[in-house]
C-alpha cells in the first residue's frame, strides 16, 4: 500500500483527476453509484463480466464498511445495432432486447453478482430524456436539424474533453449531414428508413428514438440525483460515451458525478475482447466449462485497472487456487467440529483491508488470503485447534468480501437424496481404498484414488484419515 494514503480509509483511482483520491460520499454513510449496463445487441462475453465483476467488488468492500449503497445499472435496450441485428433474424426489436438481456442477467447470477438496486431499461425513460433535450435546448447547448434530429453543440461547453482530454475528435456515430459540427452528437435521432414505428417515439420536435448517450444521463438523474458518487464502466466507455454524458449532463446545470472508475480490459492473445474482432469469448461457453467460482477468481485476481490476459492459463491457475481455498476452509471445518459455526466473520486481517483500501488491490488482497491458507494449514497439522478456527475465520472473511466464501458456493440444486446417495458412492470406494493399504495392496489403492481423480474427484491423505471434495467446488 502506498506510504501517502491513509490506511484504513477507502481510495479510488478518479479517471478524471487521473489520481488515487480519498473516497469522501456526497451523503456521510451512503454511496450512489451508477453502472454502465448491457447494450443487449447479442450475448455477453467474459469482458462484460470482468466490468459488472469489478463494480460488486466495490460495493461488496463499501457495504462492508457499513455503506448503503444505492447501485443503479442501466440496460441499453435500444440503439442502432439492435435495431441491424434484430431485423438480420427477423424477430421484433425488443424480443431482440429482452432475449439478450436475460442472457446477461444469468451470467451475473451464475458468478454471485449482487443485483443492482434498480436496473433501469432505457424504453421506459423517454420522458426523463426529452425533459433534458428541452433543458439544453433552453440554455443553447442543444440544437434541432433536419427532421427531429437534435444535437448537442461541443462548441458551446467548454468544458468538453475535462474527462478524457480528448477535445477535437469527430463523432463518427451519426452518419448525418446536418450537424453544424462534426464533434456534435446525437441526442435525438430521427428513424432511419426501414426501422419499425414501435422504435420511436413523439417528441416537440418530432418522432424518434434517443441518441446513447443522452440514455444514461438521464437515468442517473433519475435515480441518483443530479449530483452522485461514483460513476463506472468499462475503459472503452470514456471516449465518446462518458465523455458525452459528462458535457450533457454538467451543461445541463448539474454537478454530476464525483468519482469517475473505469475497469481495463479483458484481451486474447494481445487483443482487446471484442465481438467485432471475433475474439470473445461468451460467458454462457465459459461457465459450461468451468466452474463459476473458478471465473469469477480468475476475473478478479488481476488489479481492476490492468489489462487481464484470459487464457486456458489463466483459468488453470485460478482453478488451482480455488481448489487450495476450499480445501483449507473443508479441512478446517471438519478438524474445527461445531466450534467452526462460531467464527467471526467480521474481522479482516489488516493486511486485506489495507490492500481493499488501495484502490481495491485484488492481487494484494489474494496475496493476503494465500498467506492465512499457509498459516491455516501449519496449525492444522500441529492440530492447533485455536489457531485453525482463527485462520479460518480470517479466510472465509476474506474470501467473503470477494464473494468467494466456499461455504457460500454449496450446489443448492442436487437434492438432500442425492448428494447422499453420491456421498454414499464414493465412502464406499474410500472405504475399499482403506481396506486395500491395510492390506499393503498398494496397487489396488492406487486405482481406486485414480478412479475417483478421473470422475473429478480429488482424494486427499491427512492424519485424520482421507478426505475427498468434487475438482473445482
Amino acid at each position: 500500500m502506498s506510504d501517502t494514503l491513509d490506511p484504513m480509509a477507502l481510495h479510488l483511482y478518479d479517471s478524471e483527476s487521473r489520481s488515487v483520491r480519498l473516497f469522501e460520499p456526497l451523503v456521510p454513510g451512503a454511496a450512489g453509484m451508477y453502472v454502465c449496463g448491457a447494450t443487449v445487441q447479442s450475448a455477453p462475453h467474459v469482458g462484460h463480466m470482468r466490468t459488472a465483476l469489478t463494480f460488486d467488488v466495490l460495493r461488496r468492500w463499501l457495504e462492508h464498511n457499513g455503506y448503503e449503497v444505492t447501485h443503479i445499472q442501466n440496460v441499453t435496450d435500444i440503439d442502432d445495432k439492435i435495431l441491424a441485428k434484430s431485423t438480420e433474424n427477423g424477430v421484433p426489436w425488443w424480443a431482440w432486447s429482452i432475449t439478450n438481456e436475460r442472457e446477461f442477467s444469468a451470467a451475473y447470477a451464475a458468478l454471485r453478482i449482487l443485483p443492482p438496486t434498480y436496473e433501469p431499461r432505457a424504453t421506459g425513460h423517454v420522458t426523463e430524456m426529452v425533459e433534458l433535450i428541452g433543458r439544453l435546448i433552453e440554455r443553447g447547448h442543444a440544437y434541432v436539424g433536419e427532421d427531429c434530429n437534435v444535437y448537442f453543440s461541443v462548441s458551446s461547453w467548454p468544458e468538453y474533453g475535462q474527462l478524457t482530454r480528448q477535445k477535437d475528435t469527430a463523432q463518427g456515430e451519426d452518419e448525418v449531414s446536418d450537424k453544424r459540427d462534426q464533434r456534435d452528437f446525437a441526442l435525438w435521432k430521427t428513424p432511419k428508413q426501414g426501422e419499425p414505428e414501435s422504435a420511436s417515439w413523439p417528441t416537440p420536435w418530432g418522432r424518434g428514438r434517443p441518441g446513447w448517450h443522452l440514455e444514461c444521463s438521464a437515468m442517473a438523474r433519475r435515480y441518483l440525483g443530479e449530483t452522485f458518487d461514483i460513476h463506472g464502466g468499462g475503459l472503452d466507455l470514456r471516449f465518446p460515451h462518458h465523455e458525452n454524458e459528462r458535457a450533457q449532463s454538467t451543461a445541463a446545470g448539474w454537478g454530476f458525478v464525483r468519482y469517475w472508475v473505469h475497469s481495463a480490459w479483458v484481451t486474447q492473445s494481445g487483443e482487446k475482447m471484442s465481438k467485432s474482432l471475433g475474439n470473445s469469448l461468451s460467458a454462457a461457453e465459459v461457465l459450461d466449462q468451468h466452474p463459476a467460482p473458478v471465473v469469477r477468481l480468475a476475473l478478479i485476481a488481476a488489479h481492476y485497472r490492468t489489462m487481464m490476459e484470459f487464457s486456458d492459463v489463466t483459468l488453470a491457475e485460478a482453478a488451482s487456487n480455488w481448489e487450495r481455498f476450499v480445501g483449507f476452509v473443508e479441512r478446517a471445518v471438519d478438524f474445527a467440529g461445531s466450534a467452526a459455526a462460531r467464527v467471526d466473520l467480521s474481522v479482516l486481517p489488516l493486511e486485506f483491508v489495507e490492500a481493499m483500501d488501495d484502490d481495491l488491490s485484488t492481487p494484494a488482497a489474494f496475496a493476503a488470503i494465500h498467506e492465512h491458507v499457509r498459516r491455516g494449514n501449519i496449525a492444522l497439522t500441529h492440530e492447533d485447534h485455536e489457531a485453525v478456527a482463527e485462520e479460518l475465520g480470517a479466510v472465509r472473511a476474506m474470501l467473503r468480501v470477494l464473494g468467494l466464501d466456499p461455504l457460500d458456493w454449496v450446489d443448492a440444486s442436487s437434492s438432500s437424496s442425492e448428494a447422499a446417495s453420491f456421498d454414499s458412492l464414493v465412502q464406499a470406494l474410500l472405504d475399499e481404498r482403506i481396506s486395500a493399504r491395510e492390506s499393503r495392496d498398494w496397487a489396488r489403492a492406487d486405482s481406486i484414488r485414480d478412479q475417483l481423480a478421473a470422475a473429478g474427484i480429488l482424494v486427499e491423505d491427512g492424519v485424520d484419515g482421507a478426505r475427498w471434495h468434487v475438482k473445482g467446488h
